[in-house]
């Protein structure tokens, strides 16, 4: 067995080991417990693209749907040679999760292609991505009543697009066809705020977080994000943005992390510059004014405040997390703690915000862009302006009652009507304060939760126990 295989076996014993610890907290029989826990469907595929004139490869695709409880199911397509289907399983579990504490009506799905994206040219990425998307149309496996994707790791808006399209082509009668993936492109059906949702969905999550005096006081910090020291591993777009709104927010960005190394300035790196300078140098060390950081790991080992792993799952092992010396581990990714691991950290005091809570951003902005898709209307174009003339004429009164005028500049922005990318960025902020104070409330309630991921699974598995027993199932 590969390294790979048993990271991700690891990864799923770890998501069902979670679930098995809350769900001995709830009060539901053990059938109803065992449909929440197992993967409905698990459909594993091989297809062959021909790359070249006369040369043939067969590729191994996968795509898994863990709860029907709600439809359509939802979750990514990854694009990365470490696909595999406990990986896949682990990701689709989560997902349904996922989508439960935050209240976005979806089962949870997962998918993936077991390739190297770097390895291929535009076109044949192209291919590769319509036929896989080609098999999940034969065995009925996407559809935006059905099973809806999104980008994942090592796939984007660009894959989203061909999917779309490919879709559309089979589907030609289907008037909501565009709502069977999301993390489109803005022409082609996607939704303003979809690319850095994951990473804003992070920010608001530790914001508010680090908005409770009483929890801040037991970490030793003082409230809020302006100040705090933080260290990023992942520069991809979920690291990225993050890594921003966290500098925007006033947080000091120490270290941050690649596949290649890291690099480390206490008094604060340009996220934005650093990302440039990779880009043009293909790697983050040597960049000016900063030390490197050999292995890349023990980037996660300095002294922070807020520890935001971006990238893939058990970076954070029984090995290392005793050199951990953040305060609170914000997880960007998907399972980057193992649960061994979370063990030594909770007994170091360390406030874990979890993933199945905090990264759920990028499936919140996915459902308003799978709402757009259905309803066939871009957010704020019946209303933007109708908002803005009705502010406009009480401004006016005001200026009549009081003898006194704005100026241009003060009426263009009180009178400004929201636009899609403000009604996104305030659902999904009202999201993620919503979810955190009712997963902490949880926690607080009941004295047997001694951590946010153990009260984030409860939440879950009642909101999916609930729904179950509504469909006639279960007592």
């Amino acid at each position: 067995m590969s390294q790979k295989v048993s990271q991700g076996t690891n990864f799923y014993n770890d998501v069902l080991a979670y679930f098995d610890q809350a769900a001995a907290l709830t009060n539901f029989e053990p059938g109803l417990l065992e449909k929440i826990k197992v993967c409905n469907s698990v459909y594993k595929f091989y297809f062959p693209i021909e790359l070249e004139e006369g040369k043939v490869k067969v590729f191994e695709g996968i795509r898994v749907q863990h709860s029907h409880h709600k439809t359509p199911t939802k979750g990514g397509i990854r694009f990365s040679t470490f696909v595999d289907e406990d990986e896949v399983k682990a990701l689709a579990t989560l997902m349904s999760f996922k989508c439960a504490v935050v209240d976005v009506p979806f089962g949870g799905a997962k998918g993936g292609i077991k390739l190297s994206p770097i390895q291929y040219n535009a076109r044949q990425l192209e291919k590769i991505t319509r036929r896989y998307t080609t098999e999940l149309i034969k065995k009925n496996m996407i559809g935006p009543a059905v099973d809806v994707p999104a980008p994942d790791y090592g796939s984007g808006s660009r894959e989203m697009a061909w999917i779309a399209d490919t879709y559309s082509a089979f589907k030609y009668d289907d008037l909501n066809a565009l709502g069977c993936v999301t993390g489109k492109p803005i022409g082609q059906g996607g939704i303003q705020g979809r690319t850095e949702a994951t990473g804003l969905g992070v920010f608001y999550g530790t914001r508010e977080a680090l908005d409770n005096t009483e929890d801040c006081k037991k970490l030793g910090l003082t409230p809020g994000v302006k100040g705090k020291r933080v260290v990023l591993q992942g520069l991809g777009n979920v690291g990225f943005h993050s890594g921003k709104f966290f500098s925007e927010g006033g947080a000091v960005i120490i270290g941050i992390a690649e596949r290649e190394g890291g690099i480390f300035n206490p008094n604060g790196l340009n996220v934005e510059e650093v990302f440039k300078f990779r880009k043009e140098h293909g790697s983050l060390l040597n960049y000016p004014g900063a030390k490197n950081i050999e292995p890349t790991l023990a980037t996660l080992e300095l002294d922070c405040d807020i520890l935001i792993p971006a990238a893939l799952e058990n970076q954070i092992t029984q090995e290392n997390a005793p050199r951990i010396k953040a305060k609170i581990i914000a997880e960007a990714a998907n399972g980057p703690v193992s649960k061994d691991a979370e063990e030594i950290l909770l007994s170091k005091g360390v406030l874990i915000i979890p993933d199945l809570f905090l990264n759920a951003g990028g499936v919140t902005v996915s459902y308003f862009e799978w709402l757009k898709n259905l309803s066939h209307v871009r957010f704020g174009r019946m209303e933007k302006r109708f908002n803005q003339n009705s502010v406009s004429n009480i401004i006016k009164m005001v200026e009549k009652a009081t003898g006194k005028s704005l100026d241009e500049k003060e009426r263009k922005i009180i009178a400004r009507g929201a636009d899609e990318i403000d009604l996104v960025r305030s659902g999904l902020e009202e999201t993620m304060i919503f979810a955190y104070n009712e997963i902490r409330e949880i926690k607080m309630k009941d004295k047997r939760i001694t951590d946010l991921r153990t009260a984030a699974f409860v939440d879950s598995i009642n909101k999916l126990g609930v729904a179950y027993q509504s469909l006639g199932f279960f007592p």
